[in-house]
């Protein structure tokens, strides 16, 4: 990460500058998101170019067979393995060391092409790193055998030199699938959507149009099966659609007239007619992809420690080496080649590879699995800093509640009628208004009777025939001026203190019953809100509604504690109130009147996104409308963190041990490291980090 992203000036991503920015859409009119979202097949986010510019997995792999196919004959040609095998007589013949001098530079040459590509790249940016380490180690190891072979005294080491660039070219090879893999996320949301629409054109017809030639308001017909081609809103038919891809819900949503869809999710069994609202980089899959390809590039703090820990361990490796040489050669009385042999196996199991991908891959694979399930990442840091959170403040309307009037509660005053008798015979009566609280009351049964002669009674309610009878649901206000007597008062006045709207129900001009409605809280909240406090974070709410309201809401949930009647302007600073606590506090909200408190706290995290993801005050996106999914988001956050945390000490804390035994400390007890097998253990550190970063997935 760390050559890429300072040699391309990924830092011109500052959050800071994002937060305060909107997406500028106007400029991509009619691309579409297909064509935006493809991806090169060996391109790999979050990952040194400097290292494997130019170089493909392909490349690699080819590389890798060819060495190995030509390192069998080195072998058998290379004196200390002849005579390892007791076969040296029998397999001599005249130019045999020139064989095995032009056989090993062919793979010194073509195998090592790479690292000494990268080796120039590194220097060439002032950034020695892994690259230079290794085209050091197999430099020194090839011109000091080529030596041998032309006259200086000592003993060559070609199949140490072929077996090394074998060992590298599998773990660059191994690496880059790795690092792909974690990003087939991206490519596979590419694939979502479909090359091709049904347009129905002005006459009606059904014309097969490139879904790049879309426009706004075009209309298309979306078959049962099939993608649907752009974000638009349905205007004929009714259906149920797959989300799972994009918004990680796993049941299909059922959708009508009126209701949104999603370009690239999958229509289910109905036939239904649409009007495109967004197309190319407008459309939501392409923010997906924009957020998680800038989520997977941005820095992280933890991320800035393993650069400045790779960089030193370089320094620290090629002094080593050099230290090595100088010990053995000055103080022990060895052959040049041992030390020689022990300096090249310094400088090759030094090399900070395991380290430079500690961080890395734990990022792609995160940031891929977080986009999968909802959780979109536009801030790395205020994502680690997720697991450090003390208290949560959460926007109460559209965020704990769900932003519609809903019955809360109904209450008999007559026996011959029970509550849910009640409610269907408002509801039948409400059901030709346009009141909001007529539609709270039409939407809370579905079970309804006919209802003629329907007449609104202006500032008081409605009237009408329902079932044969003659039903009104009137305001408080219409029972003081006809002198209808209130029943149950107390428990009435309790319901209003609460700040909810109670209406009454009169059948056949006799007080029958209560209707109580309020912004109706989500069935998710309580839930959420215990977890939370199990997990020790303090909940708390901020609202422009009445401490009525905001009390019993903070009752129901639960709540530590609440703000209430705080206006738009005002809700940052009732966050850093709570900062100046000594909480680290996340924010969460719908990102519109909420983005100043978004933006003040320290994650701001905005939910139920939609199909708008482009919430540019919010750290991190969740999209959909569930307040649980921010516990995943604390968790997944501890987990990519503790991911982390175990990579870099085990990247580090093999270095640590590793390089001191390839200088050869516990030579006097036998144990001695050859450059192949440091070159084998360095591959296993860098595999082994790669694997652990993908169990982020269990």
């Amino acid at each position: 990460m760390k050559d890429e992203h300072q040699n391309h000036n990924h830092n011109a991503h500052n959050m800071e500058h994002d937060k305060h920015s909107k997406m500028d859409h106007s400029k991509h009119g009619n691309q579409s998101s297909h064509e935006k979202m493809n991806h090169k097949k060996d391109e790999h986010s979050g990952h040194s170019r400097s290292e494997h510019e130019g170089h493909t997995i392909e490349g690699f792999k080819k590389r890798f067979w060819i060495s190995i196919v030509i390192t069998i004959p080195i072998l058998i040609l290379s004196p200390m393995i002849q005579h390892f095998l007791g076969l040296k007589d029998a397999l001599r013949f005249s130019g045999d060391i020139y064989t095995l001098f032009a056989l090993s530079s062919f793979v010194f040459f073509f195998g090592g092409y790479p690292f000494l590509k990268g080796l120039f790249d590194e220097l060439k940016n002032r950034q020695p790193g892994m690259m230079t380490l290794i085209a050091l180690a197999i430099s020194v190891a090839y011109f000091y055998s080529s030596a041998t072979v032309f006259g200086v005294k000592g003993e060559d080491f070609f199949w140490e030199l072929a077996t090394l660039i074998d060992i590298m070219l599998l773990g660059h090879w191994i690496e880059m699938k790795s690092v792909m893999g974690a990003s087939k996320a991206l490519e596979e949301l590419a694939k979502l959507m479909p090359d091709e629409a049904h347009k129905i054109d002005d006459a009606g017809n059904i014309v097969e149009v490139k879904v790049s030639d879309l426009n706004h308001k075009n209309k298309l017909l979306i078959k049962p099966g099939e993608k649907i081609p752009a974000d638009g809103k349905i205007y004929e038919g009714k259906t149920s659609i797959n989300e799972a891809m994009i918004t990680g819900e796993s049941k299909p949503v059922s959708k009508g007239e009126g209701d949104d869809v999603i370009g690239g999710s999958i229509n289910g069994e109905g036939s239904i007619k649409i009007e495109v609202e967004k197309i190319g980089d407008e459309t939501f899959l392409s923010q997906i992809v924009k957020l998680v390809k800038e989520a997977q590039e941005s820095k992280s703090k933890t991320q800035n420690l393993a650069n400045r820990a790779a960089f030193w361990l370089t320094i620290i490796a090629i002094t080593s080496g050099a230290l090595t040489m100088f010990v053995w050669l000055m103080f022990t009385g060895e052959s040049f080649n041992f030390a020689l042999a022990r300096t090249v196996t310094v400088m090759v199991i030094a090399c900070p590879h395991a380290l430079g991908l500690a961080v890395p891959l734990v990022v792609a694979v995160s940031t891929a699995l977080s986009a999968k399930s909802g959780l979109l990442i536009r801030n790395r840091n205020a994502f680690e800093q997720a697991r450090n959170i003390q208290a949560i403040i959460f926007d109460k309307t559209g965020t704990l509640t769900k932003g519609e009037f809903g019955v809360t509660e109904t209450i008999s005053f007559d026996n011959n009628y029970d509550e849910k008798e009640i409610l269907k015979y408002a509801a039948t009566l409400e059901s030709e208004s346009e009141h909001p609280i007529a539609k709270g009351i039409v939407n809370s049964t579905k079970e309804k009777f006919d209802v003629k002669e329907f007449n609104s009674i202006p500032g008081k309610g409605a009237e009408g025939k329902v079932n044969g009878k003659i039903v009104k649901v009137v305001s408080p206000g219409y029972l003081d001026e006809n002198n209808i007597e209130m029943q149950q008062k107390d428990k009435i006045e309790k319901l209003s203190g609460q700040g909810k709207t109670v209406v009454f129900v009169l059948i056949d001009n006799k007080l029958t019953g209560a209707i109580a409605l309020a912004d109706i809280i989500r069935e998710e909240s309580k839930e959420a809100i215990q977890q939370l406090k199990a997990l020790g974070i303090k909940p708390m709410m901020l609202t422009g509604d009445n401490k009525q309201v905001a009390k019993w809401v903070a009752d129901e949930l639960g709540l530590d504690e609440y703000f209430a009647e705080v206006l738009p302007d005002k809700k940052a600073e009732k966050v850093k109130e709570v900062q100046n606590r000594g909480l680290t506090v996340a924010m969460t909200g719908d990102g519109v009147n909420d983005a100043p408190a978004l933006a003040q706290a320290d994650v701001g995290i905005a939910i139920g996104a939609g199909t708008d993801v482009a919430v540019e005050s919010a750290d991190i996106i969740l999209v959909k409308n569930n307040p649980k999914d921010v516990i995943s988001l604390i968790k997944f956050s501890r987990a990519t963190y503790k991911k982390m945390i175990q990579n870099l000490i085990w990247a580090t804390g093999y270095n640590v041990i590793a390089i001191p035994l390839a200088a050869g400390v516990l030579y006097n007890y036998g144990i001695v490291l050859s450059p192949a097998l440091g070159a084998v253990l360095m591959s296993a550190s860098t595999i082994i980090v790669a694997i652990n970063a993908k169990l982020l997935k269990i």
